[in-house]
């Protein structure tokens, strides 16, 4: 009896693991990661006189564009150009340095948990921001940079199959390919595509908008509403099954 117990046992384990994973399972963490992103992203543009903590691109046109028109602020938004390399060197370094990688992941999620948290203590101590150069804006957009750069650096390195999370022009022109692509053929697999996509960018959508209501009512309290799920994504990475459907 114990025996005929145990093939069962077996065969519902292999029937499990044969089973393809669901939507939520393959892609609660780049949604989770993106609703993050848009959300940071938004709260530090507000406050920080169009701070870009996700990217540095829009910092750099924000720094051309100041410079024309001779407005401050503009060497907080160069600084963030060298402060986003050294955050991806130091982050690679440790990725390529670690010695239980089946960790990395985890560590990485708890890292910039840790770096929002404290995006979130410098927005209250600091606020408000009444000086685009001032010091207290350079720190706590700082912060938030150092948070999402580890971020950008684990969708490069670690989860470099996932689409990336905060970069969102990549993700539209693939939504405008997937959907074009559905058009032409309504096979299962451009279905996917086009979901994919599609889930990413109203995703970045619903964080900017949940960001910009939960600042308005919240202040920088809204941050922590948003470091939640990073810490429960580096709770999940300890799992192999998890590592598994997120690369």
């Amino acid at each position: 009896m114990l025996q005929k117990d145990e093939l069962n046992s077996s065969d519902q384990l292999q029937k499990h693991n044969l089973l393809p994973p669901s939507f939520w399972q393959r892609y609660q963490a780049p949604i989770l990661l993106t609703i993050v992103g848009g959300a940071i992203d938004t709260i530090g543009f507000i406050t920080l006189f169009g701070f870009f903590t996700a990217h540095v691109t829009g910092n750099l046109v924000l720094a051309g564009s100041g410079l024309v028109k001779g407005e401050d602020g503009l060497w907080i938004k160069l600084a963030s150009v060298p402060l986003f390399i050294i955050t991806v060197v130091i982050t690679k370094i440790y990725i390529d340095k670690s010695r239980r990688q089946t960790l990395v992941l985890s560590h990485l999620f708890l890292a910039e948990a840790l770096f929002l948290s404290a995006f979130m203590i410098a927005g209250l101590s600091f606020q408000p921001f009444t000086e685009a150069g001032d010091i207290s804006v350079a720190i706590t957009g700082g912060l938030g940079l150092t948070a999402l750069a580890i971020r950008n650096t684990a969708s490069k390195t670690v989860i470099k199959h996932m689409s990336p999370t905060v970069l969102m022009t990549g993700n539209t022109t693939q939504l405008g390919i997937g959907l074009s692509d559905y058009i032409a053929n309504r096979s299962a697999d451009n279905a996917k595509k086009l979901g994919h996509s599609a889930a990413l960018v109203i995703s970045f959508v619903i964080g900017a908008l949940l960001g910009a209501v939960l600042y308005v009512n919240l202040s920088y309290w809204a941050v922590s509403l948003f470091i939640i799920p990073v810490l429960y994504l580096s709770l999940l990475a300890r799992d192999s099954e998890f590592l598994q459907h997120i690369s």
